[in-house]
């Protein structure tokens, strides 16, 4: 019988009762939390102990932003999936994120019917953005 290693992840975002409802979403779906962060710096030491297969990063986060995070996750943990998980639908943010190596983001908005494909979609190596009706960014996934 072959065992699959349920694939780990440390979410990131400054608001409690937010990281609790991401983690109620996944409970029971294959995936393991392994930490939580409230601030960047949180996020980088968490990210540094565990080397999830995934982190759920928000952009805006007190002491060193989302993007500065990812910045230091890419260097301490290369095999680190990041998925920007934010209320900032705007086109420049998003654009960024991706530049600075981001498997994909996905605005909170979304995230009732899309965190599980938007992980599964960073998870197979794929770029995944899911933004509000109307934004410049149509929901997608693409092939990197």
């Amino acid at each position: 019988m072959v065992v699959t290693r349920m694939k780990t992840i440390v979410i990131a975002d400054d608001f409690a009762e937010f990281r609790r409802f991401v983690r109620s979403k996944l409970q029971g779906k294959g995936f393991q939390i392994v930490a939580e962060a409230a601030d960047g710096h949180e996020a980088v030491t968490k990210v540094a102990m565990e080397q999830p297969d995934i982190v759920l990063l928000d952009f805006q986060m007190p002491n060193l932003n989302g993007l500065e995070a990812a910045a230091q996750i890419r260097s301490i943990a290369p095999k680190s999936k990041i998925l920007f998980v934010s209320q900032n639908t705007d086109p420049d943010i998003m654009q960024s994120a991706i530049s600075a190596g981001a498997a994909g983001y996905l605005c909170k908005s979304k995230i009732n019917s899309a965190l599980v494909p938007a992980i599964e979609a960073a998870l197979a190596g794929k770029r995944f953005v899911g933004v509000q009706q109307g934004s410049p960014f149509n929901f997608a996934s693409a092939d990197r």
